[in-house]
């Protein structure tokens, strides 16, 4: 019976290992290792993203994973190459409007990091308070956002069958206002921006107040009214001279849905680092968004803005985690196997000592059958031997059942007297 029982205990073992070892291929296939590289589609050179970005590369570097950045030539060339999944990139940044999950469906949002003002600024002494007085006018919108700037100017009757649409982008878009080229500019800036500031301070133009920016943003779900403070941009002249209504894009920051969750955690702890503080539109805490308006938000990233880091992520460095993760799975895999194996260990042990003494009963039985007729010397020497193998045998059950072990003995001993007695019978 001890025999049986290392067999089986080294079978048990031999299972759990083997079991272990098709779990952690299992996982290596499922929860594969996390690339050591992200490529980002940073938008055109000069805008306002390209300093943010290369603040992503200096924190991504710390967990060892290397930001690619990628210049494009705006919003809608970003856009193609982070859906183009033979172009190597794994995220974009580009301006809100430019598209949405229905348009895209195989991406999703990091959340919105930040707001781009759209700036309404004109020439002349005519005061303008609503878009629609730009009917017939010349009027710059961009080339990356003038997708975005024609939606928003169609909507108050505005459009190139009534008005002069001129694709300009930031100097060029300024030196025709200021030049008397165009009437007016709408396109976006940083607030930090030098050409922006430039045209805050500039006498010549005007900031166009915006009071219908509410109902835009009602119509346009990637807009958000901002106030610019009076004051706010050098308060000893008092620029702006009263409050001004604007609108601004929510930008986001989006991700294919295979790339790896934990790349989108990191990214999504990157945004949070990088985003999180407070300006002159945002209060603290209010980027990166747990909502997006276009695209559904990865749960990885709304699981990170509203709780923070998990145990693990808090505590192990980024390239431990997928290991980690792999071990735990493991365990728990291997704890749900082996506690029922265990609680049904009892019931098995019984099972093999019944059928172990089944096993001895009926080879006793058999000598005791064979006992029954003439035995010759011989038969009565084997017929001993079998007795003896058959108590070798019951002596290895365990001391705990020296009670049926008792009883077995007890039985073999008078078997083994009646066949002495027939041996010296038939001598």
């Amino acid at each position: 019976m001890f025999g049986l029982g290392r067999r089986s205990l080294l079978k048990g073992l031999t299972v759990i290992v083997c079991l272990a070892a098709a779990v952690w291929a299992a996982l290596w296939y499922f929860i594969p290792a996390p690339p050591s590289t992200i490529s980002i589609a940073s938008g055109a050179r000069g805008g306002g993203f390209e300093q943010t970005v290369e603040h992503y590369r200096e924190k991504l570097a710390l967990h060892h994973v290397t930001l690619d950045v990628r210049p494009t030539e705006g919003s809608a060339d970003s856009l193609r190459l982070v859906e183009d999944r033979s172009s190597g990139v794994d995220a974009a940044y580009f301006l809100g409007g430019t598209t949405n999950s229905g348009r895209s469906p195989g991406l999703m949002s990091l959340g919105r990091i930040n707001f781009t003002p759209v700036w309404p600024f004109y020439r002349g002494l005519e005061p303008l308070d609503r878009l629609t007085q730009l009917k017939g006018k010349r009027v710059v919108v961009g080339v990356a956002f003038s997708r975005v700037a024609t939606q928003i100017l169609a909507a108050h009757g505005v459009n190139s069958e009534n008005t002069t649409l001129l694709p300009l982008i930031g100097l060029a878009a300024v030196k025709a206002l200021k030049d008397g080229a165009a009437d007016a500019i709408f396109i976006p800036f940083e607030l930090n921006s030098p050409i922006l500031q430039s045209l805050l301070r500039d006498p010549t133009v005007r900031l166009m107040n915006l009071p219908q920016a509410e109902a835009l943003t009602r119509l346009f779900p990637y807009l958000t009214r901002l106030v610019l403070p009076q004051g706010v941009i050098d308060l000893e002249k008092n620029i702006p001279a009263g409050d001004v209504s604007l609108i601004a894009i929510t930008n986001p920051v989006v991700v294919r849905k295979d790339l790896h969750p934990e790349l989108v955690y990191l990214l999504a702890q990157t945004l949070a680092e990088e985003h999180g503080g407070s300006g002159i539109f945002e209060r603290a805490g209010d980027f990166p968004t747990q909502t997006d308006p276009e695209f559904p938000v990865a749960e990885e990233a709304r699981d990170f803005y509203k709780n923070g880091p998990s145990l693990l992520q808090r505590y192990l460095p980024f390239w431990t985690l997928n290991i980690a993760k792999r071990i735990i799975a493991i365990s728990l895999t291997l704890i749900a196997i082996v506690i029922p194996i265990f609680s049904y260990l009892p019931r098995l042990y019984q099972w093999l000592l019944q059928r172990h003494m089944a096993t001895l009963y009926r080879r006793l039985r058999q000598v005791e059958a064979a006992m029954q007729k003439e035995l010759a010397a011989p038969e009565a020497i084997a017929l001993q031997a079998e007795l003896e193998e058959i108590e070798q045998a019951a002596k290895h059950l365990p001391v705990r059942h020296s009670d049926i072990l008792f009883a077995f003995e007890l039985r073999i001993d008078l078997t083994r007297t009646r066949l002495a007695k027939l041996h010296v019978a038939n001598a």
